[in-house]
């Protein structure tokens, strides 16, 4: 009885199409499933009764080509710059092969694996995945053929990021990168997004924001130069311009509101109100002179301000500070009147007088003509920078804040005001009176300071007291 070939799928076995071979999933007996084969004709060759297999004879050429031919119509062309695809067939420390059909493999290197710097190839790519690079070269000194998945990256994120632009729509990528000044946001390229446009208001800590997807508005591109610069501010502004929008509407000027100071600035403050930022403007803080808006206010501290303005047109909010604190001038007039004797310290001469600081944020001018009871040709020759006295009020003007003093008049002797009177012997029109020696003078003076410790005048010495009246 003739023996039948019995096989089954085995890697790499197969039995040849066209085979009158049974496959069984076991070894079992031939009798069970018996197939007899004479000499059969196959396109693929035939088996003998013995089972033997002799391949089909070749009589005619049905390649239409020659046989180089042939194997070269298998492979892709390729020219630099082109995009190709392919399939990642090895993965090293330093490089990838990626199989593109080509003659031989192409080769990514690391530094062209990511727009990331320094990564493991190992991250980016695993074998098996269809990758799309770019030419770089067809053959270089090495004779092999170098690819960049991030070229190819780049140049099919720069079509999408141009329609993205025109159609004024938002990008989404993870902060990949702390830089001077910003991140740096993979959205296909490497996006710039500067600190002062990460948040509504600037971010001194950008480490926390690595590794987390933003969204952000495209706002400059220039692909000659390879800028690209985003702002997440302007996203945010745009999703939340109908809560600003309703918190500008029940914003009244003349509000009182507590609020965090959220910057300072060379003109000024910024605070969080709590759903939009206002500006203490610097002549809004104090009602003294302030050189710096950083000597009156700090980052995080916690300030309550009254409302001045609310621009809708802009998304403006004007704050003041000493709006909600007491006018000093406004005091000082209430416990003082022209005629009353006050003690001061000169700040500043100009070539019309001096000024002198009579109260907490209060100066008053001392004019030229009021400095002696003889002439004087400039300031200097009486006053200087620094040095304490007493000086008459001779003229309050609250509306206009100015007050005019008198060096000479206080010479003559006068009423004190009211602040000094418990510290000194005066009259019952509150003129002060003599004491009969300088000891009892000094130990006034000393009792004065020991009561007003922050008005002592210090290394420069207590002053002398008013003339009699």
């Amino acid at each position: 009885m003739p023996t039948a070939q019995v096989g089954c799928y085995r890697a790499g076995v197969r039995n040849p199409p066209g085979s009158s071979v049974l496959l069984f999933e076991s070894d079992r007996p031939l009798s069970d499933t018996t197939t007899t084969s004479s000499s059969t004709e196959s396109t693929w060759g035939t088996f003998d009764d013995e089972g033997n297999y002799t391949p089909r004879q070749i009589v005619a050429d049905d390649l239409g080509m020659s046989f180089a031919e042939a194997i070269s119509g298998t492979m892709v062309d390729v020219e630099d710059g082109q995009l190709v695809n392919g399939t990642v067939v090895k993965v090293d420390k330093d490089e990838v092969l990626l199989d593109i059909g080509y003659k031989s493999e192409g080769v990514i290197p690391a530094r062209e694996l990511s727009i990331r710097n320094d990564v493991d190839p190992a991250d980016i790519v695993s074998l098996g995945d269809k990758v799309e690079a770019l030419v770089l070269t067809k053959e270089d000194k090495e004779g092999r053929l170098v690819l960049s998945k991030k070229r190819a990256q780049y140049e099919r994120a720069w079509g999408t990021i141009e329609k993205i632009k025109e159609a004024d729509g938002t990008v989404e990528g993870p902060v990949i990168e702390v830089v001077k000044g910003g991140l740096i946001v993979d959205i296909g390229l490497r996006g710039f997004l500067p600190a002062s446009l990460v948040e509504l208001r600037r971010v001194r800590d950008l480490l926390p924001y690595v590794g987390k997807t933003v969204q952000a508005k495209i706002i400059e591109l220039d692909k000659n130069r390879n800028n690209v610069v985003l702002s997440r501010r302007a996203f945010l502004e745009e999703t939340q311009k109908e809560s600003r929008d309703s918190f500008l509407t029940n914003l009244k000027p003349g509000e009182i509101r507590e609020g965090v100071v959220s910057s300072v600035v060379s003109f000024g403050a910024f605070v969080d109100l709590g759903g939009m930022d206002g500006l203490i403007h610097v002549s809004e803080l104090s009602w003294k002179h302030v050189d710096h808006p950083g000597a009156v206010v700090a980052v995080g501290d916690k300030v309550t301000v009254q409302v001045l303005d609310v621009d809708f047109d802009r998304e403006r909010i004007s704050l003041s500070l000493k709006a909600t604190q007491q006018d000093p001038w406004q005091e000082f007039a209430s416990t003082h009147e022209v005629g009353q004797l006050v003690y001061g310290r000169v700040t500043k001469l100009v070539p019309f007088g001096g000024f002198v600081q009579v109260g907490d944020g209060i100066e008053g001018l001392v004019h030229i003509s009021e400095m002696s009871t003889h002439h004087v040709d400039a300031p200097e020759q009486v006053v200087t920078p620094g040095e304490e006295l007493w000086v008459k009020i001779i003229d309050l003007d609250l509306a206009r804040r100015r007050i005019s003093l008198s060096i000479k008049q206080a010479a003559e002797g006068g009423e004190l005001a009211e602040e000094y009177r418990q510290h000194f012997e005066i009259d019952e029109h509150g003129n002060w009176a003599a004491g009969q020696d300088d000891a009892e003078r000094e130990a006034a003076w000393a009792e004065y300071y020991e009561a007003n410790p922050d008005e002592a005048p210090g290394a420069q010495g207590g002053p002398e007291a008013p003339a009699e009246g």
